[in-house]
């Protein structure tokens, strides 16, 4: 794109040469002025191009440009799950009263009274949208603030159905999925396509005439690039029902999750970094590089995951690094996940 001053030039090329057109000149300065604002919409129009198309487009744009073509965007969800609550018989349970993790606060969806039993299982809801709300076991404990009656809360089950919104690069890979793959008839790209339309699904894979004819199994993983859990696994086969080829026989389940352990000896510059900072970055960057693979690729690779552990702020050296007790690549099988399993640093 031409700039102010090249744009000028032009303009002064196009006046007569009998006027003054030199710099302070009434043509000259006039010319500038009418530049700089060409400059300013000549970038407007560029604006407009790159929201025009899907490979430069991103936001609200993008989501407009990819429903043109029947490809939606996934909007985030709150995670949900069930917690016990134990406390006096006849305690009430409220709903729109709290509990809580560390991290995020949690809603109760229902009224109930406690029993002789002195617990009872209640529906709760995360307040806030997206992955936040997936907590391990026990991790919803608190009541933010004393609620009559009541002396404790857990979640006897991991939390992990809530969902960040579509990144508009997992919506530009859906839209070119749809386009660019011949997903017709009911073939597998067709299935595919379907299973990655529900709200979160990460990605997914099918096997035609896995079982004979007719069949098609479909293995899924959630938008976290984890096992999927039944709630999501019901979703998507209702979603396939609703639009497959009259007698096909639908299988669909979750990937299984391969467990990736990790052990290593570190040399850690302790004076400047927290051992246990770091321990943490290694997990960060790890747990983002399996995700990365999922469904992408066949094994999580040693040479990898050991430049993530010395590219770590802090880390001076490793050595003796297995994974699952291997010094070697791991396999991942056609329906597995890799999903990083303890980290332990000797």
């Amino acid at each position: 794109m031409d700039d102010r001053k090249i744009i000028q030039n032009r303009i002064l090329e196009k006046i007569n040469d009998k006027y003054d057109k030199s710099e302070g000149s009434f043509y000259y300065d006039n010319a500038a002025a009418l530049a700089i604002e060409l400059e300013d919409k000549y970038k407007d129009l560029y604006a407009i191009l790159d929201k025009y198309f899907v490979d430069t487009s991103s936001g609200e744009f993008l989501r407009r440009k990819a429903e043109e073509r029947g490809v939606y965007w996934k909007t985030p969800t709150k995670a949900t799950t069930t917690v016990i609550v134990t406390g006096g018989e006849g305690a009430k349970i409220v709903k729109g009263d709290k509990v809580a993790s560390d991290t995020v606060n949690f809603t109760f969806l229902e009224d109930k009274i406690i029993d002789s039993e002195g617990k009872i299982e209640v529906k709760v809801i995360c307040e806030e949208y997206g992955s936040i709300g997936n907590v391990p076991v026990d991790s919803i404990k608190y009541f933010p603030i004393t609620l009559k009656g009541l002396t404790s809360v857990t979640n006897q089950n991991p939390v992990t159905n809530g969902y960040d919104g579509e990144t508009d690069e997992e919506l530009r890979q859906r839209y070119y999925d749809k386009v660019r793959t011949p997903a017709t008839s009911g073939n597998k790209y067709h299935f595919r396509n379907w299973a990655k339309e529900v709200t979160g699904v990460g990605d997914a894979r099918v096997f035609p005439l896995w079982n004979g004819n007719g069949t098609v199994k479909v293995v899924i993983i959630n938008s976290n690039k984890k096992g999927a859990d039944k709630e999501l696994i019901d979703k998507v086969f209702n979603h396939i029902e609703e639009n497959r080829p009259i007698g096909a026989e639908v299988t669909v389940i979750s990937a299984n999750e391969d467990s990736i352990d990790i052990k290593v000896s570190l040399v850690v510059d302790t004076k400047n970094y927290n051992i246990e900072n770091v321990k943490e970055d290694i997990i960060s960057s790890i747990t983002e590089y399996l995700k990365e693979i999922a469904f992408i690729g066949n094994y999580v690779s040693y040479a990898k995951i050991g430049s993530l552990i010395y590219n770590t702020k802090g880390v001076i050296d490793y050595s003796n690094l297995k994974l699952n007790d291997k010094t070697a690549n791991i396999t991942i099988g056609d329906e597995e996940v890799a999903v990083l399993g303890g980290v332990t640093i000797e």
